[in-house]
């Protein structure tokens, strides 16, 4: 269903994408923000099934200034590794930058609404939040995302709808840095915070060792309906 594309980088350079066409457009447009393991099959199966919902789907490869085209499972402890040296390598405030600029492209395409919200999982949650904070897309969801705590003082600057499925067993997100997530977001109107109890981190990563199948079907619905309501998208016929 999808096809590599490549959208201009701020400043210079050029990175790729995997982008997945709905059948009728035009259409609201997700970025899908990829985990430590670069734009792999799941992440490629998760645009094909968000474009059968009815958006264009996207997923930037983040790790192009680093290692263009990198692609891993978490299958192997080599993979893991690998993985790690990615994140640690990792500039958050580029990768904000290059997202933003994907976002730029999308929301004048030929085939797009105008309208662009984001997805992001497990590194890619903390970049979805940074999204909210700092541009202006049209919302945001994220997945277990890490390293929050440390940015809750970004808070303030959200002003358009932001979604987080919180792990309550998180490995990475221990429970009282959830507690201050949700004290610092509480009473923003923008702000919608879902947590499941006695799941891990990567819950919703199928194959993964801690896979939820109703934990995932569950934020799943939600996810789908957030972004419809706040993209413009109608209910899928």
């Amino acid at each position: 269903m999808g096809e590599s594309i490549i959208i201009p980088a701020k400043g210079g350079g050029s990175f790729s994408a995997y982008m997945a066409m709905p059948a009728r457009t035009p259409a609201p447009c997700v970025i899908v923000i990829q985990e430590i393991f670069g734009v792999n099959e799941r992440l490629r199966d998760k645009c094909d099934s968000l474009a059968k919902e009815g958006f264009i789907a996207v997923c930037p490869d983040l790790f192009w200034r680093i290692e263009p085209g990198i692609e891993l499972t978490d299958q192997t402890k080599a993979e893991w590794a690998r993985a790690f040296e990615l994140f640690k390598a990792f500039d958050v405030d580029k990768g904000v930058e290059d997202l933003r600029a994907a976002a730029h492209t999308f929301r004048g395409h030929a085939n797009g609404n105008g309208k662009v919200g984001c997805i992001g999982y497990c590194l890619g949650g903390k970049l979805a939040y940074l999204m909210a904070t700092r541009t202006n897309i049209d919302s945001s969801v994220g997945y277990y995302g890490v390293g929050l705590g440390a940015l809750t003082g970004e808070a303030l600057r959200i002003k358009n709808p932001l979604m987080l499925h919180i792990a309550e067993t998180d490995e990475y997100v221990p429970v009282e840095e959830q507690t201050q997530i949700k004290k610092a977001l509480a009473g923003n109107r923008f702000v919608t915070i879902h947590s499941y109890p006695g799941l891990d981190h990567a819950f919703s990563r199928v194959g993964g060792k801690h896979y939820d199948a109703e934990g995932a079907k569950l934020a799943d619905s939600r996810t789908l309906e957030f972004l419809r309501r706040n993209l413009g998208l109608a209910m899928a016929a």
